[in-house]
């Protein structure tokens, strides 16, 4: 027995472990949120990548169905570079501006439906399963 007797309030052995157990379940769901937000964040920006990197690419082509393919074939012998997407879910559009002639555009969509984000449906506010990136190059030679 101690020298001075405390009350039974004054025992403080097991405030630390009540402690971790309400600290411990907030601090897991926002390291995990930031994890998987950090993948999402990887996906679309290695969209917006490759729908860049294959409006560049399209440059060469001469004629608009050659930009396209050309596009297509940049985006689908790239795509395995990307670790953050899968190949079967990537979907490319390509070609001529309707409002302006003078400019080719590209867009990638990803259909980031299995990437651990919508793990947290209850606990996040979540961004759209699909992820669509487009750019937009001037047609050059005339």
């Amino acid at each position: 027995m101690r020298g001075t007797q405390r009350g039974s309030w004054a025992d403080d052995r097991g405030a630390s472990a009540v402690e971790f157990a309400l600290v411990l379940p907030v601090f897991l769901v926002l390291l995990f949120g930031i994890i998987a937000y950090g993948i999402y964040f990887g996906a679309v920006h290695s969209t917006a990548q490759l729908a860049a990197d294959a409006a560049r690419a399209s440059v060469a082509g001469i004629s608009d169905a050659e930009r396209e393919e050309i596009a297509r074939q940049h985006v689908l012998n790239n795509v395995p570079s990307y670790v953050m997407l899968q190949p079967g879910k990537i979907q490319i559009v390509a070609g001529r501006l309707e409002q302006d002639s003078r400019q080719f555009r590209v867009a990638v969509r990803y259909d980031a439906a299995e990437l651990p984000i919508w793990n947290f449906t209850p606990f996040l506010p979540l961004p759209s399963k699909i992820i669509e990136r487009t750019a937009t190059i001037q047609r050059g030679g005339y």
